[in-house]
């Protein structure tokens, strides 16, 4: 059925073939879907109404593949790719499934592994600007230890940011558009991972080489399972220029990475993660990384991924309904919400200024100021009822 929550290539939607191609494998139980074909990942997709498809290297070319192998296997799914008009944004490297990343890639205390996953890497770097790519995620799955005694992490960021040096410095002497995008998680697979959250992530990001080049790719699952506000974290990542990508699912709070449908765990916070990404100027793809339920079947897997892109259309119309009510304006207003755009210096004012400024300070009446009303009650209340589907 077609309505108007029905996706178009316009909006932007994106899947990793990781996703839907999940066959349901986990530590308790064996797959109980059989694997997915990435070509026909592609053609579902499409059809779907989805815009692009990203993946790791291996979900593509089996681990290992002779170089022929790797060419046709390569040219049959660019084949998909144009058969149905659709995009690559971003592509990624798996570094975390072999047993030879057991104990880290780029963090690996063995040298040798560390050059393994860099020759890993950069070969994927040449497939990414054949197809298009312009973001190149960099999750750390195996980057981290289950022990303080494992290695110095002082030390393994050292190694961290040369191999993200190295990265740069050969997009950069290849001429490729791609930049890279850091995608935090604090654990899972590993005890702990390194650079387990945005700040984090952002803090590495300025010790490289080439800071411009490096962004952010958050996951509403991977912010949750920290603790933190995604709405909060992606307003830093984007008040700092750093959202490359965004990695769209649900969550149940502080558990494992769940990789639920898009909104379908709390809607609260999803509705203002997509008011902010439409709001706020983003133009990225809007990624979704879930995983359709181990008990689903083959029909359900589309069913889910359907349900991903439904969740933000629905949600991005009550987004915007909500900004045009009067009342949700007026709202604003009680709240002093617009006031806070306006610097807390008047024009030209210097601190010299500030500091004669007998309001300011001496002559402010603070016991006053504390009764104020604040109103962010109502404005929430009338957020919820836009979500409810009450006004």
């Amino acid at each position: 059925m077609t309505d108007r929550f029905t996706p178009t290539k316009a909006d932007h939607f994106s899947f990793g073939l990781w996703t839907v191609g999940w066959g349901g494998k986990d530590l308790f139980g064996d797959p109980t879907r059989r694997p997915l074909d990435p070509v026909d990942a592609v053609h579902h997709l499409a059809a779907l109404g989805a815009w692009g498809v990203t993946f790791h290297d291996d979900d593509v070319v089996a681990f290992g593949s002779d170089d022929p192998s790797r060419e046709a296997t390569i040219k049959r799914f660019r084949s998909a790719l144009d058969e149905t008009g659709t995009a690559v944004p971003m592509i990624t490297t798996n570094l975390f499934t072999h047993p030879v990343f057991k104990e880290g890639a780029f963090t690996a205390n063995d040298r040798s592994v560390r050059r393994f996953a860099l020759r890993k890497t950069l070969r994927n770097l040449d497939l990414a600007a054949e197809l298009g790519a312009q973001t190149f995620v960099m999750w750390g799955g195996r980057e981290g230890a289950e022990s303080d005694a494992a290695k110095d992490v002082r030390v393994a960021l050292d190694r961290y940011k040369e191999a993200v040096d190295l990265l740069c410095e050969y997009v950069r002497s290849k001429g490729y558009n791609l930049r890279f995008a850091l995608e935090p998680k604090p654990n899972e697979p590993r005890g702990d991972i390194f650079l387990p959250t945005i700040g984090h992530a952002l803090s590495f990001i300025y010790q490289l080489e080439h800071p411009e080049m490096v962004g952010l790719n958050p996951e509403v699952g991977h912010e949750n399972m920290a603790c933190l506000n995604m709405v909060h974290g992606v307003a830093q990542a984007l008040w700092a220029g750093k959202l490359f990508h965004i990695d769209l699912n649900g969550q149940h709070g502080p558990r494992y990475d769940q990789d639920l449908r898009f909104a379908s765990a709390d809607v609260k916070s999803a509705f203002f993660l997509v008011d902010l990404l439409e709001t706020a100027g983003y133009d990225g793809p809007r990624h979704f990384d879930f995983k359709p339920p181990r008990a689903e079947g083959t029909e359900g897997v589309w069913v889910s991924a359907a349900g991903c892109m439904r969740n933000y259309l629905v949600l991005r119309e009550k987004a915007r309904a909500f900004r045009a009510d009067p009342e949700v304006q007026e709202a604003m207003a009680a709240a002093g919400w617009p006031s806070l755009a306006t610097p807390t210096l008047g024009p030209g004012e210097t601190l010299a200024e500030l500091l004669a400024d007998r309001s300011a300070y001496e002559d402010f009446d603070p016991a006053g100021a504390g009764l104020r009303e604040v109103n962010i009650e109502r404005l929430d209340q009338l957020a919820l009822d836009h979500i409810l589907g009450v006004r």
